[in-house]
């Protein structure tokens, strides 16, 4: 694991928010929208040269820091939690975004690859909040907790089996409404966004265009309508518990 920042911040009124997997796709969004609102933010990604790269293209320097390693490693959350509290004094969000998702039958998911999705969906997001809410409690001030879920968990498609990614999923659905109220004394709102099919790297190289019928809407998400959610989530503070569908309709009904 590296963990990288640049000059120290002078943003100390700024609230804090931590990304998890935030070097593409849906979390570099979320980061640049939480860094267009005025807060600090420490971004993880696996890959140092691309979190790196990803950082450098948001710009704000004074306003970021990286965190590069994966998850499912108790130390990577605590790497988040040191570098949020030493470069910017403090945590205020974090936003577990970092995941892995594929389409693959039933029946040819291997040992491993199940074993993968729920130890890196589940479990990575289980011990980063675990290091996350115990920095919140030492603050005392409460905060904010916005994981990023499925659709698929409520609303599965014949079409696109992807059975060990949605059981991982479904547990951090389940962290999520188990975590809110364990933490409601600790005034830590724990919430959910459950994207539907987004435009993001994920799709690259197929017509995801071609999924838009699947919404009420007739049209596939982007990816800054889930930062607007997640922003939502995590100043919303009469919310807890919940999750928020952003799927154009997919779950409520059918078009016809």
């Amino acid at each position: 694991m590296n963990a990288t920042s640049t000059s120290t911040s002078n943003s100390a009124n700024s609230s804090t928010v931590i990304v998890t997997g935030s070097s593409s796709g849906i979390g570099l969004d979320i980061a640049r929208a939480f860094l267009a609102s005025g807060a600090n933010v420490v971004l993880n990604g696996r890959d140092p040269d691309r979190l790196a790269k990803a950082a450098a293209g948001l710009g704000h320097p004074e306003r970021t820091a990286c965190v590069a390693g994966g998850i499912a490693a108790p130390e990577t959350g605590e790497a988040l939690v040191r570098t949020a509290l030493e470069r910017f004094g403090g945590i205020d969000v974090l936003v577990n975004n970092a995941g892995t998702f594929e389409s693959k039958p039933f029946t040819e998911v291997t040992q491993e690859e199940l074993d993968g999705y729920l130890t890196g969906n589940l479990k990575g997001t289980y011990l980063t909040t675990q290091a996350v809410v115990r920095a919140l409690r030492a603050q005392g001030r409460g905060g904010s907790i916005v994981n990023i879920g499925t659709v698929l968990v409520d609303h599965a498609l014949a079409g696109f089996p992807a059975s060990a990614p949605v059981v991982s999923k479904a547990g951090v659905h389940a962290l999520t409404t188990c975590l809110a109220a364990e933490l409601a004394v600790d005034r830590i709102s724990v919430n959910l966004v459950a994207p539907g099919i987004i435009r993001t790297p994920l799709h690259a190289g197929s017509d995801v265009d071609s999924f838009g019928g699947l919404a009420l809407l007739d049209r596939v998400g982007e990816v800054s309508e889930i930062s607007d959610a997640v922003l939502y989530l995590a100043g919303a503070g009469f919310v807890t518990g919940h999750a928020l569908r952003v799927d154009g309709g997919h779950v409520t009904g059918r078009r016809i």
